[in-house]
């Protein structure tokens, strides 16, 4: 299959784009937003105990979250995935708007939005990380749709039936005539990401909040989050095509891997700790 001639450009008003990429963002943050804030608001969710925030908190944190993921996203890509953009081509690091994110950077800097804005409104942290993390999935699958749109972070070359050719005259003329993903068929890594991190996710820690209880599990779904957000990526990077600047990690590893492994380990140690600890008990009303 030929890569569609997608546009990245929604709208161009003179100077300024209205990029998809940039829409995929404010969807995910946006639906974000009102599903943590329809949690809150489901008191069975909670066993009789107050919510973790209440929904006017929750409003203040989407704004610590966004910059989170932005400056999170993109020095942890700038450091992971392309160090010599700093000495190199520094303007570059303020353009985001022609891709570049990394969601471990990005994910770094939410925690550190979180941990700030706890400590500020004095909330429990792991606490707070359970409200977070089921809503995760929703930038996560906006996200990697973006990254298919661009013709961007493509797989590895491949014969299956549903292979993508990730070429087409558009980004011939951007890359100069030339495609630098090549003329052969490549794995839609992207689509799969969005399918496992995005789709999936969301469903397991939607039936973890709705039918296990684990917004009462303290740390519990900050812990599945990064248990099985490790587990897809460390498999799909298998069929991920590693970026080409990147050198030769030992044993076949791919820096998504090696990144993914202190979730891996830290997400199976939280899901431990919170399934050894019962359900908590309701919040008795004093008369």
């Amino acid at each position: 299959m030929i890569f569609p001639e997608f546009d990245p450009v929604l709208v161009q008003l003179g100077p300024f784009a209205i990029r998809w990429y940039a829409l995929a963002y404010v969807a995910g943050i946006l639906l974000g937003w009102r599903y943590a804030v329809r949690l809150v608001k489901t008191p069975r969710l909670w066993g009789g105990r107050a919510p973790t925030a209440t929904p006017e908190q929750i409003d203040d944190l989407v704004l610590w979250i966004t910059l989170g993921i932005i400056l999170g996203g993109r020095i942890g890509y700038i450091l992971f995935y392309s160090p010599s953009t700093i000495w190199t081509r520094p303007i570059e690091i303020l353009q985001v708007w022609h891709g570049g994110m990394s969601f471990h950077g990005g994910f770094i800097g939410v925690c550190l939005a979180i941990v700030l804005f706890a400590r500020k409104n004095a909330i429990d942290l792991l606490k707070l990380g359970d409200l977070v993390a089921p809503v995760a999935p929703l930038g996560l699958l906006f996200g990697r749709l973006a990254n298919f749109v661009n013709g961007e972070l493509w797989g590895r070359t491949t014969d299956v039936p549903w292979g993508v050719v990730f070429c087409n005259d558009r980004i011939r003329q951007l890359e100069g005539g030339v495609c630098t993903a090549g003329e052969i068929a490549r794995h839609p890594s992207q689509l799969y990401e969005a399918a496992l991190e995005g789709v999936l996710l969301f469903l397991i820690l939607r039936l973890a909040t709705h039918r296990f209880a684990f917004l009462q599990r303290r740390g519990g779904l900050a812990g599945l989050f990064m248990l099985c957000y490790g587990l897809f990526r460390a498999a799909l990077e298998n069929v991920r095509q590693p970026d080409a600047f990147m050198p030769d990690f030992p044993l076949g590893l791919t820096m998504g891997m090696m990144l993914s492994t202190p979730m891996l380990l830290i997400g199976g140690w939280l899901v431990w700790k919170a399934l050894k600890q019962p359900v908590a008990a309701p919040e008795t009303v004093q008369p």
